[in-house]
């Protein structure tokens, strides 16, 4: 249910055959009740398995969307990957688990609300330029910030979870999972930058402005600016962490 390694391959292809406010529904809300049952229930596993299986998940999450050019399928694997991440924070530390969910349904819904006005492929995405140009900006940053690069929010759960392995002795560990996201951050950037920073090709002079919805609600805005701007609030949350 969660789409963790190796029970995953059923999540891109249900992805894939889904709306975009499905699929959204599915990455976030419909991880709740699995996740649950599993933090209630973490400290009778075995901490090497959940390891494992974090790392696994890390690792099939950042290589398996670099193939990809749906969309859809991208979060897919992207969602797969940070199941790895809260996977290895569950076992390290509970109050962080929650942490990063919070932070990944957060990230996630403002990552799909702007998609959801777009079509199936990355490439489509750069053709709102003309009529919103602020979807492709959106967009743009919210995917690197769920890369984790910094000073955006998706750094804050990656760097908690990497200082508590690093204080627990399991450097080897946090090295591992730390490689492992450098695929994910890779495909990441690329769709950043096909969003964003290039014009698709046409073939008439005029662009197609009847494609895509102008629409930005309010609670896009504010989704979009609680995934980007919410890591100075780290040193709040580092004493309950």
């Amino acid at each position: 249910k969660l789409g963790i390694a190796p029970g995953h391959l059923w999540y891109p292809q249900v992805l894939q055959g889904v709306t975009m406010s499905t699929a959204m529904v599915i990455s976030t809300w419909q991880k709740v009740a699995p996740l649950t049952l599993l933090y209630m229930t973490h400290h009778t596993l075995n901490p090497t398995t959940m390891l494992s299986l974090g790392l696994l998940s890390a690792l099939i999450g950042g290589w398996g969307g670099l193939n990809q050019t749906q969309t859809r399928a991208i979060m897919a694997f992207s969602s797969i990957a940070h199941m790895g991440w809260l996977i290895t924070a569950m076992t390290l530390n509970p109050s962080l688990t929650t942490l990063t969910m919070i932070t990944y349904m957060i990230m996630t819904t403002a990552t799909f609300m702007p998609l959801a006005h777009t079509t199936k492929t990355i490439t489509d995405i750069g053709t709102t330029w003309t009529l919103s140009p602020m979807t492709p900006t959106t967009t743009m940053i919210t995917l690197v910030s769920l890369g984790g690069l910094p000073p955006l929010t998706g750094f804050m759960p990656k760097w908690l979870i990497l200082k508590e392995l690093s204080s627990t002795g399991l450097i080897i560990m946090a090295t591992l999972i730390l490689m492992s996201s450098l695929p994910s951050l890779f495909f990441y950037i690329r769709l950043a930058y096909l969003t964003m920073l290039t014009v698709p090709p046409t073939t008439i002079n005029t662009e197609h402005k009847w494609r895509f919805k102008p629409t930005q609600p309010l609670h896009t805005t504010l989704a979009v600016t609680t995934a980007t701007l919410m890591l100075p609030l780290t040193a709040t949350l580092y004493s309950t962490t």
